[in-house]
């Protein structure tokens, strides 16, 4: 298929409204499996969503994935839809992105508390707030934490995710996905191109957005993609296990599209058929720009210039990106944007079809970082299709739409409590990390009043009138240990929280933000609904944590929608490297996705214990999973433990938790080691072996499901 793609793309592309890629960009590495005719799969395309639904948000209006039907029937008609798919802890876009396309989960990422995190000086206090958003490399303070963002259980650079595809030489493109490319104009570029010609032309660009975040192609050694006189520079990933030497990358618009479009400095788009019209891409618009008709512009203009693997990254659809204002279920604006996502999805398989990419030798995976609680009331009478739904966003006044803030702070001032005198942080969100200045130890005076004084915490939600806990849910050290969420052992203690708060779906927590909501007259004031944002993310219920995946492609059997396989985003990496035929240089947390695949595709020890492999996965992911039946019991667990405010309760429950974790994580490295070596390594998967780690694992599970039920 390769040479045929190569022969053809050329008139292809320029008949549909594409570039002709650069003849000398076309020429893969012979060695990558995916072009030399060694399997079925010749691409890969990954695709990642924003907050983009199957489940509907309001009953009589469709879903965002129903009106997105040439994807959902895609999906569901060549492959399958599995809707049982779960997030991470804190569930946000950075960490649920990171956790898929690496396969572990935040704690060996350094991304628990996400999509940023306060650090600690080393004085104790705080006044930096970096992002998890960076390039892979990226350190996380040049002054106060010289550590990686991206830090493993080692306190190395996490492996990168291109490193499994570039070895086994195959160029590697990337659209916006979250730190596989500059997402910054500031420390990703300076210390990418440190000592590079390219460091000049950056410096001297207009717009470095436009120019230099957002895109990139990691290259295979001697691909003639990646060049000097392409501007190429050392792909440098100093950790990376193994070495990772003669391995250069492109960065940018700037770079990438002259190498991939014959020399041409814009692509078109996708637009045809959509609200905009088709326009032309003459520069990275920005992550919330990246629509479908932009994403995979950029992907099939990749493919055709022979980059046999893409990921990337689609904005989400609720949000008006231009008005700066959130869309609500069946608003106009939200139906139209979803008619041109679909619109964009139908041109691109369109156009790749004419290419001779198609689901008979291309591996599809399309999935969404996380779900999203919408903060509002649906009027009744509409379904968004044949009546649009309207919302009011009077401040102050008859709002229907928007976010709960409350001020943490006045909150506690209205409750007589007083907040940590030396201060405090919050990350702001649906679940909130606290941080108390000085750092003090879990188990401190300060963070023990803190945390019970938050756990008697109640509000009055303007939403629906009722009188709510504040609190859904609490994590202190030992119990972010447990969900995953904990990044000192060893690697960096700077990063971690006092304690996390898992809030009511509707909230947005801020803290000493007197401007917060324009109406309020007195400190007393706390709580407003805010109109310009109505999607949560991070808390802990079901329709955040629970989302979808879809694969199609050769070795993906065709089930269609899939409601009942237990699956988190860790499970992707391993599935999709299984199929692929490759593997990485460090254990998965995740688990192969045999459900969905062909038992022809899988290791002879496995296709022969199909059933003991199931058995066992499940209890694995149950016990492990951060939204498995272990993860969900230990948080109402926890919740109880933290809160008591009676002291022999508490130390008890530290004690548990220590024992239980402990023994939880013992017993997870076994079974990781024995399914990753199944998989990835030969080795053997014995019934007997398989079941003894199940019975295991599932009493370990009811463990914690009782101490739930007897939480203090």
């Amino acid at each position: 298929m390769k040479n045929i793609l190569l022969a053809t793309t050329a008139g292809l592309a320029l008949a549909l409204g594409g570039v002709a890629p650069d003849a000398r960009a076309a020429s893969v590495a012979s060695a990558c499996p995916l072009t030399n005719g060694s399997g079925p799969i010749k691409h890969i395309v990954y695709l990642q969503f924003d907050n983009t639904h199957y489940l509907r948000d309001a009953a009589q209006v469709p879903s965002d994935l129903e009106q997105m039907p040439t994807l959902l029937n895609f999906l569901k008609g060549k492959g399958v839809l599995g809707v049982n798919n779960h997030t991470q802890l804190i569930s946000h876009t950075a960490n649920g992105i990171l956790s898929s396309i690496t396969g572990v989960y935040p704690d060996r990422i350094g991304s628990a508390i996400s999509n940023g995190f306060v650090v600690y000086q080393p004085n104790g206090k705080f006044n930096t707030f970096p992002s998890d958003f960076v390039y892979w490399t990226t350190p996380v303070s040049a002054k106060y934490d010289p550590a990686y963002t991206l830090i493993n259980e080692a306190g190395k650079n996490a492996p990168a995710p291109w490193v499994a595809y570039t070895r086994a030489g195959c160029d590697f493109g990337a659209v916006a996905l979250a730190d596989m490319e500059f997402e910054n104009t500031g420390t990703d570029i300076t210390g990418t191109f440190a000592g590079t010609p390219a460091l000049a032309i950056a410096n001297a660009s207009k717009n470095k957005l436009a120019d230099f975040e957002g895109i990139a192609i990691h290259c295979a050694q001697n691909s003639a993609l990646c060049t000097p006189a392409n501007n190429g520079v050392t792909d440098n990933l100093p950790d990376e296990p193994n070495g990772y030497t003669g391995y250069n990358a492109l960065f940018g618009h700037r770079f990438v599209v002259p190498a991939i479009a014959g020399g041409n400095s814009s692509i078109p788009d996708l637009g045809a058929g959509t609200s905009t019209g088709q326009g032309s891409i003459a520069g990275f618009p920005g992550f919330d720009g990246m629509w479908p008709k932009v994403t995979l512009a950029y992907a099939a203009q990749m493919l055709e210039a022979g980059v046999p693997v893409v990921f990337g990254y689609l904005s989400d659809a609720h949000d008006d990106h231009i008005h700066t204002q959130a869309y609500g279920p069946g608003e106009a604006g939200y139906v139209q944007q979803l008619k041109d996502y679909d619109a964009g999805f139908k041109a691109f398989f369109d156009r790749l079809k004419a290419d001779g990419i198609d689901e008979t030798n291309t591996l599809f995976v399309i999935t969404v970082e996380e779900g999203d609680h919408f903060a509002g009331t649906v009027p009744t009478g509409c379904d968004g299709i044949t009546k649009p739904c309207t919302y009011s966003r009077v401040p102050h006044g008859s709002v229907t739409i928007g976010e709960v803030a409350v001020d943490l702070t006045r909150l506690m001032t209205a409750h007589g409590k007083n907040v940590p005198a030396a201060g405090y942080d919050l990350h702001w969100d649906v679940a909130p990390a606290v941080y108390i200045s000085g750092a003090p130890g879990p188990e401190t005076a300060v963070v023990r009043q803190f945390e019970q004084d938050v756990a008697t915490l109640t509000f009055t939600n303007p939403i629906t009138g009722h009188v709510t806990p504040f609190a859904a849910g609490l994590a202190d050290a030992a119990e972010m240990r447990l969900l995953h969420m904990f990044t000192a052992t060893p690697p960096d203690p700077l990063r971690v929280p006092s304690f996390v708060i898992f809030g009511e779906p509707d909230l947005y927590v801020q803290n000493d933000y007197p401007t917060l909501c324009s109406a309020w007259t007195s400190a007393s004031d706390y709580v407003c609904e805010q109109p310009q944002y109505a999607w949560i993310h991070g808390g802990i219920q079901a329709q955040v944590s629970t989302t979808w995946l879809g694969m199609v492609g050769p070795g993906v059997k065709n089930l269609g929608l899939d409601q009942t396989t237990w699956t988190d985003h860790t499970d992707i990496r391993p599935t999709m490297l299984t199929l692929a035929g490759l593997k990485d240089s460090y254990l998965h947390d995740g688990r192969v996705l045999v459900e969905h695949l062909d038992p022809a595709t899988l290791p002879p020890a496995i296709a022969s214990n199909l059933a003991a492999y199931k058995t066992l996965a499940s209890a694995y992911k149950q016990l492990n999973a951060p939204f498995g039946t272990t993860g969900l019991a230990s948080i109402a667990y926890a919740t109880g433990g933290i809160g008591t405010t009676n002291t022999a309760a508490h130390n008890t429950y530290l004690a548990t938790m220590k024992t239980f974790t402990d023994a939880r994580d013992a017993l997870v490295a076994q079974i990781r080691g024995y399914i990753e070596a199944a998989a990835f390594s030969n080795g053997p998967f014995d019934p007997a072996t398989a079941a003894s780690y199940a019975a295991q694992a599932n009493k370990l599970t009811q463990q914690m499901v009782t101490l739930a039920t007897s939480a203090p």
